[in-house]
C-alpha cells in the first residue's frame, strides 16, 4: 500500500469544485507511481464522449477516445485525464492534431513502455474518421 506521501502529487483529484482548463496547453496530466512496476500490464482509458470544435467551421465534433498504455514507473490519475480531454471541448483542432497530442500529453507525462490513442470521430458530410498514434514510433 502506498503511503500519503507518495499519492502527494495529486491536486486534481483531491479538489471538490473544479475549475476546467480552457485548452491542452493548460491541461496537466497528474501521474502516481505504478503499484507494479516490474510487470507489464495495459491500462484503457475510455471516453465515449469526446467532444472538440473544427478549427475552419467552428462546428462541433464529436469522437471516441481510447487510450491504451503499459506504464513503467507512473501511472496516470484519470481525473486530471478527464480534465485533459475536457480541455478540447472549445478548442478547434483536427482529430490527427487532437490523438497525436493526447499521446504526447501521456508520453510526456508518465513515459510509459508504449502506449496507443485512438480516436473514431462522428461522420460528418457522410465521412466518419479513425485516427491511431502510437509510442513508441514504429
Amino acid at each position: 500500500m502506498k503511503t500519503k506521501k507518495s499519492l502527494s502529487g495529486l491536486t486534481l483529484l483531491r479538489r471538490s469544485q473544479q475549475a476546467y482548463p480552457t485548452s491542452p496547453d493548460a491541461a496537466r496530466l497528474e501521474v502516481f507511481p505504478n503499484p507494479e512496476s516490474k510487470r507489464d500490464y495495459v491500462i484503457r482509458f475510455d471516453c465515449p464522449e469526446f467532444t472538440s470544435i473544427c478549427p475552419v467551421t467552428g462546428q462541433p465534433d464529436f469522437g471516441h477516445i481510447v487510450l491504451e498504455y503499459v506504464p513503467n514507473k507512473f501511472c496516470i490519475e484519470s481525473k486530471s485525464l478527464k480534465l485533459h480531454l475536457f480541455s478540447y471541448r472549445n478548442h478547434g483542432a483536427f482529430a490527427e492534431t487532437i490523438v497525436n497530442g493526447i499521446l504526447d500529453a501521456v508520453v510526456q507525462a508518465c513515459k510509459p513502455r508504449r502506449a496507443t490513442v485512438t480516436g473514431d470521430f462522428t461522420a460528418r458530410g457522410g465521412i466518419a474518421i479513425r485516427v491511431t498514434a502510437s509510442h513508441p514510433n514504429k
